[in-house]
């Protein structure tokens, strides 16, 4: 997981490669977003706006073809990860979903207003947020620009 403080770090830190500009694109888009409905860049990258909290899963999400990325724009919210090899598969991967889940336990953060976290594909998380968390939610395939099965 990399927790990066502001916007403008983020920006900073990744100034150049099409997934990351079209990470910014998708950010600039805030204002013209509604709560849950997704949008995309290309075939590369899907949005959202999440807004409330969302159902806790009790389980950790990971992921294998996308890795997440989260702006927060209010509120804060408890975030637990941990390597997927130190946690216990409890659900296959799927291909159609890109999920697998897991149990366990993980260290714990907190990530509130500005920071923008990027979740690796060898972690798994979970949340716990609070009601006022909001957020934008991208996922980014790990691939440079395409879908290579296409």
């Amino acid at each position: 997981m990399i927790i990066l403080g502001s916007l403008a770090e983020f920006q900073q830190r990744y100034p150049a490669g099409k997934k990351w500009q079209r990470c910014r694109e998708a950010i600039n888009n805030i204002e013209k977003l509604r709560p849950g409905v997704f949008h995309s860049i290309g075939d590369s990258l899907v949005y959202r706006l999440a807004s409330g909290a969302e159902p806790q899963r009790e389980t950790f999400e990971g992921h294998r073809r996308y890795f997440d990325v989260h702006y927060y724009l209010e509120g804060r919210e408890e975030i637990e990860f941990a390597a997927k090899s130190a946690l216990h598969n409890c659900a296959p991967y799927c291909d159609e979903t890109d999920r697998e889940l897991f149990t366990g336990r993980g260290e714990k953060i907190t990530a509130q207003k500005g920071n923008v976290i990027i979740f690796e594909n060898r972690e798994a998380s979970r949340f716990r947020p609070e009601k006022d968390v909001k957020k934008v939610i991208l996922k980014v395939t790990i691939e440079e620009s395409y879908f290579v099965n296409k």
